[in-house]
């Protein structure tokens, strides 16, 4: 059998998420389907990331395995001709070891939360960025949140249906910075737990507001209650950035 890891693009939008699920449209169901015509066999795929309804993806990452010698480019190519009628692309495929595990594998995955702050909806980039009308200072969401950074408990910042058996993880670094109306905020860490960026957001746009202190924001934090935080952001401003292995 031979391994190769293809790197995907997509908007989540149309989609119940990345993971295959009866009576719901999902990104790998239209990705593996695209494969058939070109493999003769049915694939199942493993990704970096999985990615929930409305979360957008700039550098999935996914492998699968063949006992067929392929050509990546023709492959590529078959992919995007039956995903053209959805809003997925295969950017790139490449042969790799048999040791590869597109989920197992990454050191640090990355995602972006795209805020468009400004009175008046979202045009251009509606579905794709959460509108806030209200004025944030980016600075202040930086500062606060550079308390996350480093290796904690992040009960205060965990879904209720996270499964994972520990609320621990390590956060690499979280940067927050504005483009005109755009604020960008990128984390990156070796994992995540279940709606932990989308959290964080909603309790760092707090700080930005006014509505809480830098002191605040890192004192619920310290609280590990999950009540005590701010809401969900919603999830069309969310994207995975990509993985590094």
């Amino acid at each position: 059998m031979a391994r190769y890891k293809i790197v995907i693009e997509y908007d989540g939008t149309p989609f119940h998420g990345w993971q295959r699920q009866d009576g719901y449209d999902s990104v790998q169901q239209h990705v593996e389907e695209s494969m058939v015509p070109f493999l003769k066999h049915a694939v199942a795929v493993h990704c970096a990331g999985r990615t929930d309804a409305g979360v957008h993806a700039l550098g999935q990452v996914v492998h699968f395995d063949t006992d067929r010698d392929i050509d990546c480019f023709r492959l590529q190519e078959c992919m995007n001709f039956y995903l053209n009628s959805v809003p997925i692309c295969v950017l790139s495929i490449e042969k790799v070891p048999e040791t590869f595990h597109a989920r197992l594998s990454p050191i640090e995955r990355s995602y972006v939360y795209k805020i468009l702050n400004r009175r008046g909806k979202a045009t251009i980039d509606a579905n794709r960025v959460w509108v806030v009308s209200a004025k944030l200072d980016e600075n202040k969401m930086h500062s606060a949140a550079q308390c996350l950074v480093g290796k904690h408990d992040f009960s205060s910042f965990r879904a209720v249906g996270c499964q994972q058996k520990s609320p621990i993880k390590t956060i690499n670094r979280i940067s927050i910075e504005r483009y005109n109306d755009l604020i960008e905020i990128t984390v990156a860490a070796k994992s995540f737990l279940y709606h932990q960026v989308r959290n964080i957001v909603g309790s760092l746009k707090l700080v930005g507001s006014g509505k809480w202190t830098e002191n605040d924001f890192c004192t619920i934090f310290e609280a590990k209650d999950r009540t005590l935080a701010g809401p969900t952001a919603p999830a069309c401003g969310l994207y995975f950035v990509g993985a590094v292995y």
